[in-house]
C-alpha cells in the first residue's frame, strides 16, 4: 500500500526549534516525529511512502535516505497542492495522507476500510478535542457525512467537538475538485468545493492517540504521553526499572537520584550527584554536568547542562532554554551550589 507524509511546512509555532530543523524532525524520545510516523506506516503494511519537502529538505533526506521517496517543492504548494504534485505516485490507488507532525498510533487500515465502506470521495480522520478553540472542527450528520467546518470556534458557538487530525484517505477523483492553480489548501479550496458540489465525504472518528505536535506545549505533552505509555510507540533502550529506560552507552554510575518516569538516550555523559525528577527526557549524546538537577524537563539531543545547573519545567536545547512553563524557576546554580536567578 502507498501513503504520503506531508513534510514541507515551516512549523512556525515550534520556533525556535524550527529555526534549525523542519517540524517533522523535532525529536520525541529516541527519534524524530516523522520517524515514528514511518514506523507506524511500516507496521501497518504501507510499504511505499513519499514525502513532500521544502524547508530544510536535506535534513530529512539525510536522516531517512532511500527508505522513502521525495518530491521537492521549490515554492510551497499548500496542504492539498503538495498532494496533487505527487498524484502520479498514487496512480489509481487510494491516496492516504498523514501530516508530518502527527504523533499518533492511529489504525490507518481502519481509515481505509471506512473510506471503502462509505463510498465517498474523501474520508477525514477526526477525534474529540477538549478545547475547540485550538482546532478546526468538523460538522457531520448521523451517518458521518460531512456538512461543514468551523475554524477554532469558541466552545459556546461550536457545532462540533471533533477536531480534524490531518490524516486522510481520498479516492483518485479528488483531484477533479482542485482549482486550476499551483497553491491549493484542503480547508480553503478543496473541502468547500466538495460541499458546493454536493459530493459525499465522511468522517472517521477515532479513539486512538493523536497529537499534532504543533506547539511547544503539545511537544511536551506528546513526549510525556510517550514516556507514560499513553501513546503506543516503539521505544529503544534498556528498562532498568519501572519507568526508567536508558540507552546503550550511557552509565548511571554516580547519579544521586532518578525519580521515574525518565528516559535517557544513547551515549550520554551523566555526571556525579545528578538528580533527575520525572517526567524527564534526556536525548541522545547529552552531557549533564556534576550536581545538575532536572525536573519535568526535556533535554534535546546533543545538549549540555552545566554543572550544578537547575532546570525545571523546560525544554532545553543546545543554545539554551527553548521554552519553560515556569521561567522564573529555571535557574543556574552558583559555584557553592546555591541557586541564583
Amino acid at each position: 500500500m502507498k501513503a504520503m507524509v506531508l513534510a514541507a511546512g515551516l512549523g512556525t509555532r515550534l520556533k525556535p526549534l524550527t529555526f534549525e530543523i523542519p517540524k517533522p524532525m523535532v525529536p520525541v524520545l529516541d527519534r524524530p516525529v516523522m520517524a515514528h510516523i514511518l514506523g507506524l506506516l511500516e507496521r501497518q503494511g504501507f510499504d511505499e511512502v513519499i514525502a513532500n519537502l521544502h524547508y530544510f529538505p536535506d535534513s530529512i533526506r539525510g536522516y531517512f535516505g532511500d527508505q522513502i521517496e521525495y518530491r521537492y517543492e521549490e515554492e510551497l504548494l499548500g496542504t492539498a497542492g503538495g498532494v496533487r504534485n505527487v498524484a502520479d505516485f498514487f496512480g489509481d490507488d487510494l491516496v492516504v495522507i498523514v501530516s508530518g507532525d502527527a504523533l499518533t498510533d492511529v489504525d490507518l487500515n481502519a481509515l481505509v476500510e471506512r473510506h471503502r465502506a462509505t463510498g465517498g470521495i474523501a474520508t477525514l480522520t477526526v477525534k474529540q478535542v477538549p478545547d475547540t478553540r485550538e482546532y478546526g472542527v468538523v460538522i457531520h450528520d448521523a451517518d458521518g457525512r460531512i456538512q461543514g467546518f468551523q475554524e477554532k470556534p469558541d466552545p459556546a458557538e461550536a457545532l462540533s467537538d471533533l477536531g480534524n487530525c490531518g490524516i486522510y484517505c481520498f479516492s483518485p477523483e479528488i483531484f477533479d475538485y482542485f482549482p486550476d492553480r499551483p497553491f491549493v489548501d484542503w480547508a480553503q479550496d478543496v473541502f468547500p468545493a466538495l460541499l458546493e458540489n454536493d459530493v459525499p465525504f465522511y468522517v472517521h472518528e477515532i479513539d486512538d492517540y493523536w497529537n499534532d505536535v504543533g506547539s511547544l506545549d503539545e511537544l511536551r505533552q506528546g513526549t510525556w504521553d510517550a514516556l507514560n505509555g499513553k501513546l503506543r510507540i516503539e521505544i529503544t533502550g534498556e528498562r532498568m526499572e519501572e519507568g526508567l529506560i536508558v540507552g546503550a552507552g550511557t552509565s548511571l554510575e554516580g547519579v544521586a537520584m532518578l525519580d521515574p518516569p525518565v528516559w535517557i538516550g544513547e551515549e550520554c555523559q551523566i555526571g556525579r550527584d545528578v538528580r533527575v525528577m520525572g517526567p524527564a527526557v534526556i536525548g541522545d549524546h547529552c552531557r549533564i554536568g556534576d550536581g545538575a538537577s532536572l525536573r519535568e524537563t526535556i533535554v534535546l539531543p546533543g545538549t549540555d547542562v552545566e554543572p550544578t545547573g537547575i532546570v525545571i519545567g523546560a525544554i532545553l536545547g543546545h543554545h539554551g532554554i527553548v521554552e519553560s512553563v515556569r521561567p522564573y524557576e529555571t535557574l543556574r546554580g552558583s559555584p557553592d551550589g546555591a541557586p541564583r536567578p
